[in-house]
């Protein structure tokens, strides 16, 4: 037996193992929170299923679902891939758990992807959950499912910019009240639940750059009306997430 076969071999994983751990840490600690799980799951399941069987807001003609689920599936993007993030990532930068992750022979990039891995992870969930309930309800949608997948890539990218800028500029407890405050707005203002055609004309055409916007026109658009690639919407959201990744990539403080 030559010398030296029980010596210890110290050294980081590979790459893409540490990628894959702590995408599955930064998933269960999600999971686990209680403010994460009503964000994510239980506000857009409540407002799916009380919107669609109590006759509450002017969705037009056709079932109530088929207007309502396009909508909420932006939403969930919005909870988990801003609100959620933002919080969660504003936190762990408060505490210092940022700054010794970023010391750990993970670099600080795939820190950062595998927190994108772990969003993409959690809204997969949460469409599986949100479509089998608007099944249930009677949602019928059609239209391009490859137009649907490329506007919620969209939609998580730009969200997930705009939540790391707020997260690594500001302190944790005004990236909470700001997170949540902006997540209150965006429902009653983004064509989530209320048609944007109900808003004053002045007011539509700003609401309608908002990405919220955006993406759940853009998703009702295919959804409900069986249109192609609605390429103004994927254009603005294209646009947010190109400057709230570029900006939170250059102002995001670690400390």
């Amino acid at each position: 037996m030559s010398a030296g076969t029980y010596t210890p071999r110290p050294g980081a994983a590979p790459l893409p193992r540490m990628i894959a751990a702590q995408t599955a840490l930064e998933t269960r600690m999600l999971l686990r929170n209680g403010e994460q799980l009503l964000l994510t799951v239980i506000i857009p399941t409540l407002l799916l299923v009380l919107f669609s069987a109590v006759d509450i807001v002017d969705t037009g003609s056709g079932a109530s679902v088929d207007f309502l689920a396009p909508g909420i599936l932006a939403l969930a993007v919005m909870s988990t891939a801003f609100t959620g993030q933002a919080i969660a990532t504003g936190f762990e930068r408060r505490y210092g758990v940022l700054k010794r992750l970023g010391a750990s022979p993970l670099p600080r990039w795939a820190l950062m992807t595998a927190k994108t891995l772990s969003v993409l992870v959690t809204e997969v969930l949460q469409i599986v959950l949100l479509t089998a309930i608007a099944f249930a309800l009677g949602w019928s949608p059609q239209g391009n499912p490859f137009a649907v997948l490329l506007l919620l890539v969209l939609g998580t990218a730009a969200f997930s910019g705009l939540g790391l800028l707020m997260a690594g500029t500001l302190k944790a407890e005004a990236t909470l009240a700001a997170a949540n405050l902006v997540f209150l707005l965006l429902l009653v203002g983004g064509g989530v639940i209320v048609p944007l055609d109900r808003f004053p004309d002045a007011v539509q055409s700003v609401l309608g750059l908002l990405p919220i916007s955006a993406l759940s026109e853009g998703l009702r658009d295919v959804l409900q009306h069986g249109a192609g690639m609605p390429w103004a919407e994927a254009g603005i959201l294209a646009g947010w997430a190109v400057l709230g990744l570029g900006a939170a990539a250059r102002f995001f403080r670690w400390e």
